[in-house]
């Protein structure tokens, strides 16, 4: 069973592990990563920087669990309150796990977390042009695509451009 749930500072060493075994599987969709990050110290210090942004009410770090396994991460990024009520997701699954549905599962859950407990109005997700997979996941979850920005991230090295997607939350009218 898939499901999402707050990262703590246990979750640490799979996610390290996690990363280290899908290095060559994430590269091609990441920014290029030094070595370190792919270390314990460095996955501990992205934690407790991300669970900082949490409790300052700007980010939901999650991760994405399976049967008691982490196979992914999940992040409600940069909440934005006022008249905005936005934020936007990023996620990534991990190798030996994709193909199966955990990244859609992952973001229903995380949308129903965003609308029903965060009361936010819209999230955006950002996708490589030829990210035909994560574009199937958005689309599976009611995201459509408003548009294209060019030279958008710095993916794998270069600057790319990114397909944006979003979901409006079109049942709750977030007080």
């Amino acid at each position: 069973m898939i499901s999402v749930r707050l990262v703590t500072e246990d979750d640490v060493p799979a996610i390290t592990d996690l990363l280290r075994r899908s290095r060559e599987h994430l590269a091609p969709w990441e920014p290029l990563r030094e070595d370190s990050f792919f270390t314990e110290a460095s996955q501990r210090a992205t934690t407790a920087a991300l669970l900082e942004r949490h409790t300052a009410g700007t980010h939901v770090p999650l991760v994405i669990v399976d049967d008691d396994e982490v196979v992914g991460r999940i992040t409600v990024n940069d909440v934005v309150r006022g008249a905005f009520q936005s934020a936007s997701i990023g996620y990534w699954v991990g190798a030996g796990h994709t193909g199966r549905g955990v990244a859609t599962a992952a973001v229903a859950a995380t949308v129903r977390l965003a609308f029903d407990e965060l009361h936010l109005h819209r999230l955006q997700a950002d996708t490589l042009l030829h990210n035909t997979a994560s574009q199937a996941v958005l689309a599976r979850n009611g995201f459509v695509r408003i548009g294209t920005a060019p030279r958008y991230l710095r993916i794998a090295g270069r600057w790319q451009d990114h397909h944006l997607h979003q979901l409006v939350d079109e049942h709750h009218d977030p007080a």
